[in-house]
C-alpha cells in the first residue's frame, strides 16, 4: 500500500493543459484512498464541464504508475461535480419545474437548418416513448409552424388562478409552441430585444409543459439576447450546435460553443451536428456528392473536443418534408434513420452528461 502523501507528491507532476498549473495545486484531488486492492483518487474539476478532465484522468493514471512503479494498482478514477451552494433569497416559482432535460439547439449563422434538426430531433425523441416539448424561441424568424404543418394554429389560452396558461399544439407526439402561432406568417415580427425577450419567458412560464422528459429550445442563429434570456431563466442541460460543413459555419460554429462555454454561461456542449454533410440524389441513393466540403464538423469535433453527433444528409424528402409539414423522421428512409441515429446519440450523451457532472445552474449576470 501507498501513503498519501507518497500518491499527492506523485499528482504534483499532473499539470492542467489549460492554466499550466498541477491538479494538487488546483485542489482537483478531492479524495485518496489505497489499500490491498488498489489505488482510488477522486478528482472535483474547477468547472463542471471541464474540457481536459478527460485527458487528466488519463494523466492521472500513467504518472502515478511511472512515479510508483509496477506495483501501484489503479482501481478507480472518479470524476465528481463541485458542488457550491447557490444564494437563496426568498422564493420564487421555478420556469419548466416539470423538465428533467433542456435542450438547446443553436447556431452560429442561420441557414444551417437549425430548426430542421430541432423538429426531427424532437419527433425522434418522442417516437422512443420520451415525453417531450419543443419550443420555438426565433422569435423573429419562427419556422416550426411550417413544419408541422400548423400556420394556421393558434393556442388556446386557459385562465387559471389569475394566470394565462398556453396550451401547446401536440402532433406528432410532441408539445409546441411558437412565437409563430401569435403572428400572422405574413407579418414581420419587429420588436426590440427586452420584447422578445419577455415573450419567450411568457413561453416558458405560461405554457402548460407538464413533466417533459426533454424540451428541445430552438433558438436564434447567432448570439442575442434571446440566448441569455434563456440561460438567465432556466437551467440549461446542455447545448447542440449545428454546422455545415463550410469554413463559414465552422469558423461561426466556434464562436457558438465558445459562448456556451464562456465563465458565465457555463452550459455544457453536448456535441456538434453537421447538416448537409453531403448530397445524395433521390435517383442516385448510392451515391454521395460533398458540394458544401467534406469533413468539416469531424475536424471541428476534434478541435473544441465536441462530440460529433451525426451527420446529416442533404437529400430532397428532407427539404419537402419541412415545407409539407411531414418530417423526414416520420418516413422509414435513410434521412429519417439518421434522425433516429441522431436521437440515440442525444440520449446517450445527456444520460452521460447527467452522471458524470452536477446539474446547471441559471446564470447570474449581476455578478
Amino acid at each position: 500500500m501507498f501513503t498519501k502523501d507518497q500518491i499527492l507528491k506523485a499528482l504534483t507532476r499532473v499539470i492542467h493543459p489549460g492554466n499550466g498549473k498541477d491538479i494538487v495545486t488546483l485542489g482537483y484531488v478531492t479524495e485518496i484512498e489505497s489499500d490491498i486492492e488498489g489505488i482510488t483518487i477522486t478528482l472535483t474539476p474547477e468547472k463542471s464541464n471541464d474540457p481536459f478532465i478527460s485527458s487528466i484522468r488519463s494523466s492521472v493514471a500513467r504518472t502515478l504508475k511511472e512515479a510508483l512503479g509496477s506495483e501501484a494498482v489503479i482501481k478507480e478514477i472518479k470524476v465528481e461535480p463541485r458542488i457550491t451552494e447557490p444564494k437563496h433569497h426568498k422564493k420564487e416559482k421555478e420556469i419548466l419545474s416539470g423538465v428533467k432535460n433542456i435542450i438547446a439547439v443553436s447556431s452560429g449563422k442561420g441557414g444551417v437548418g437549425k430548426t430542421t434538426i430541432a423538429v426531427n430531433l424532437s419527433i425522434a425523441l418522442a417516437k422512443k416513448g420520451l415525453a417531450v416539448g419543443l419550443l420555438d424561441a426565433d422569435i423573429f424568424g419562427p419556422s416550426v409552424p411550417r413544419m408541422f404543418d400548423a400556420v394556421d394554429y393558434h393556442p388556446e389560452v386557459v385562465r387559471r388562478i389569475d394566470t394565462d396558461h398556453l396550451i401547446p399544439l401536440t402532433k406528432y407526439g410532441v408539445k409546441v409552441l411558437s412565437a409563430g402561432f401569435f403572428v400572422s406568417p405574413s407579418e414581420a415580427v419587429v420588436w426590440r430585444g427586452p420584447m422578445a425577450s419577455g415573450f419567450l419567458k411568457q413561453l416558458m412560464d405560461q405554457g402548460e409543459w407538464g413533466e417533459l422528459d426533454y424540451l428541445i429550445i430552438d433558438l436564434p442563429p447567432g448570439t442575442s439576447d434571446i440566448h441569455l434570456t434563456l440561460v438567465q431563466e432556466v437551467p440549461v442541460t446542455g447545448a447542440i450546435v449545428v454546422t455545415t460543413p463550410q469554413e463559414v459555419s465552422i469558423a461561426d460554429a466556434i464562436k457558438g460553443i465558445a459562448m456556451f462555454r464562456s465563465e458565465k454561461i457555463n452550459v455544457p456542449v453536448l456535441g456538434l451536428v453537421e447538416n448537409m454533410s453531403w448530397f445524395t440524389p433521390a435517383e442516385l441513393p448510392g451515391n454521395k456528392y460533398f458540394i458544401f466540403g467534406k469533413g468539416g464538423g469531424r475536424e471541428l469535433s476534434k478541435k473544441m473536443d465536441v462530440p460529433l453527433l451525426g451527420q446529416i444528409p442533404l437529400v430532397q424528402s428532407i427539404c419537402e418534408g419541412s415545407d409539407n409539414g411531414y418530417p423526414v423522421v416520420l418516413s422509414d428512409s435513410a434521412a429519417g434513420n439518421a434522425f433516429m441515429e441522431l436521437a440515440l446519440e442525444v440520449i446517450d450523451k445527456v444520460d452521460k452528461r447527467n452522471r458524470e457532472i452536477r446539474p446547471t445552474i441559471k446564470v447570474d449576470m449581476s455578478k
